[in-house]
């Protein structure tokens, strides 16, 4: 028994499974994390991978959250050990009072194990050894047999778990059977032989509603889809590669001609990612709806034809999904650390639209939106993806379309106004805004042309390098990047219950834990205004927010708090006032991290002058 009482607590809790990569334990885990679903349960599934093909630690989080709770936790109260490897870090990772899974077909010393927690040894190699022959088979039915077990444990309801195992190999019997006989046989185990169920429990539940699970990367590529992308051109890089192949597997269903069953787009692996960008501003100045998965590295070697997207000015669209850097880095973790270098992303004065959304559903919204926001502006568009949100399962609202919706090609110069003696500069503002009219190319037989260039020119797309031309065409490119800001998402605001001198600004995949931690931090005392950012350039309610509080709390998960630094940059804030909360060990950010950094600040301002906080 343990020294400490066990965690008891329906429907609230982390299980933590601790594999081998390459062992086929990841769809045996999602069908738990499904499973949950089933019984009308929330989760919040993450999966952490090596960047190598097999052999290495992995782990898969499930947290169980009647209250809905989407961010990590941080904690965990049930570990399945089943990678020797890890043993010592993952039995450490247990919380006081709670539980630890493990095969025990083979003894192990009292050292190995903890007294606060409780221990539960199933000898799940002895069981697959006596009932199977072959090596392969014996690995993979070993994952459904703690499944199994897991089952009986947690009191959840085997049946649910025989429907998704149904659906998964509809029309191969041989393998549904063959599951569902593991399924019983590791249930069967726990129940003849140890205690069931133990204090965390699956009780049936009415909480998931409507919502969808999917990951963000899937979400974001049928976005494309249906914001009219055409051209998809791209280069494998973790952890973008499934949203190329996503595009395509929504393309398949989506975009063949229904009469001839042709298809309408085009799917190009470049050699790398200097040709996938190359090809997707050469289609978006041709007049397609064009763009790019990829990640920081690819980034770094786009920045030239960024550069050229920007200052020609032709719409494409870069769907970068975060992992953490420099160069290699941690290929297989998340982190929001591209944005500076994607804000100001090639050589020379430059500034990009970032959109930052928060989970799939706004994903999906956002990366539709970007095509129209790269053709209204005839740039380059970032939509700011990150491992956490892009490769793993999210409960969702659904995604949602309007048939009625309109693309918004922007300022185009037809054949008829031209006819009409229309006045065309390619680089002329008309209006004030800074978007010049375009035309497509063979618009007309023998007005609106143009030569497309990267050097400087003057209005009328003219070579120039006439100092007064330059600094011209310059200053109009701010003028359109300050229109961007009433095009691009607005902030959204959340303020207190009570009036508060403080805030709390942040944006993206930390938006789940943020909500929470606001709990957390209420509960013990400290009220927050919040603000979540949407879109850069910044909208001046961000520069608003700001000037009500004493201290902003910036949340983000990178080293140099980039996105306070562009906020001081852009908007020319006292960087005293604006406090960074950062969070950049490559596993995505929690709640706790969140309330005791802010917490343990705020404890502080009631100790210290106001001025004498370190920042």
């Amino acid at each position: 028994m343990p020294v400490q009482s066990p965690i008891s607590s329906v429907n609230d809790f982390v299980v933590r499974f601790a594999n081998v990569n390459g062992s086929g334990s990841a769809s045996a885990n999602e069908l738990f994390a499904r499973s949950i679903l089933r019984h009308g349960v929330p989760v919040s599934p993450r999966n952490i991978f090596p960047s190598n093909i097999q052999g290495l630690p992995t782990w898969y989080e499930v947290r169980v959250t009647e209250d809905g709770h989407l961010g990590a936790r941080g904690g965990v109260d049930l570990m399945v050990a089943m990678n020797p490897q890890t043993w010592d870090k993952d039995v450490a990772g247990i919380e006081p009072g709670g539980y630890l899974f493990y095969d025990s077909t083979k003894p192990l010393p009292q050292s190995k194990f903890r007294d606060d927690i409780t221990v539960i040894g199933v000898p799940l190699t002895a069981i697959t050894n006596s009932t199977y022959t072959d090596p392969r088979q014996r690995q993979l039915f070993k994952n459904i047999i703690y499944l199994g077990s897991l089952c009986a444990l947690l009191d959840m309801d085997p049946k649910l778990i025989e429907q998704l195992i149904a659906e998964q190999y509809k029309g191969k019997e041989k393998l549904l059977s063959s599951n569902v006989h593991a399924l019983h046989l590791g249930r069967d185990w726990a129940l003849q032989n140890l205690k069931c169920p133990i204090g965390l429990q699956v009780k049936k539940a009415d909480k998931v509603g409507d919502r969808i699970f999917i990951e963000g990367n899937s979400a974001a590529a049928l976005g494309a889809v249906y914001g009219g992308a055409t051209v998809c051109a791209w280069y494998p890089i973790t952890p973008s590669s499934s949203l190329a192949d996503a595009f395509g597997a929504h393309c398949k269903k989506l975009r063949h001609d229904p009469k001839t069953g042709k298809a309408n787009y085009a799917i190009v692996q470049g050699e790398d990612e200097l040709a996938s960008i190359g090809i997707v501003v050469g289609a978006g100045w041709n007049g397609a709806r064009a763009f790019t998965a990829t990640s920081g590295p690819g980034i770094s070697l786009m920045t030239e034809f960024i550069g050229l997207s920007y200052f020609a000015e032709i719409p494409a669209v870069i769907m970068n999904v975060q992992r953490a850097g420099p160069s290699t880095g941690m290929p297989t973790r998340t982190q929001q650390c591209d944005i500076i270098a994607c804000a100001y992303a090639s050589h020379g004065d430059t500034k990009h639209v970032l959109l930052f959304p928060e989970d799939p559903a706004e994903a999906f919204e956002f990366a539709a939106q970007a095509f129209d926001l790269a053709e209204r502006l005839q740039t380059t568009i970032f939509l700011m993806l990150d491992l956490d949100i892009g490769m793993n399962h999210r409960l969702s609202r659904p995604l949602k379309w309007d048939d009625a919706r309109q693309y918004d090609r922007g300022k185009v110069m037809t054949a008829e106004m031209l006819d009409e003696g229309r006045d065309f500069g390619r680089y002329l503002d008309v209006d004030g805004d800074g978007i010049p009219y375009r035309t497509y190319p063979g618009t007309h037989p023998t007005k609106g042309s143009y030569f497309t260039r990267g050097t400087s020119r003057d209005r009328y797309a003219r070579y120039s390098e006439e100092g007064a031309v330059y600094a011209d065409n310059m200053q109009r490119l701010v003028r359109k990047f300050e229109t961007a800001q009433d095009m691009v998402p607005r902030p959204l605001q959340a303020n207190a219950a009570k009036p508060t001198k403080y805030g709390v600004l942040y944006f993206g995949s930390t938006a789940p834990a943020m909500d929470e931690a606001i709990q957390l931090l209420e509960a013990r005392g400290h009220m927050l205004d919040r603000m979540r950012i949407r879109a850069f350039p910044f909208h001046s309610s961000v520069a608003s927010f700001i000037a009500d509080h004493d201290f902003v709390y910036v949340v983000e998960q990178n080293r140099d708090a980039q996105l306070r630094s562009l906020i001081v940059n852009e908007n020319g804030i006292d960087p005293v006032r604006l406090v960074p909360i950062r969070h950049y060990d490559g596993t995505p950010i929690t709640a706790r991290f969140i309330a005791n950094a802010i917490g343990e600040h705020q404890d502080q301002l009631k100790l210290t002058p106001l001025r004498k906080v370190k920042s």
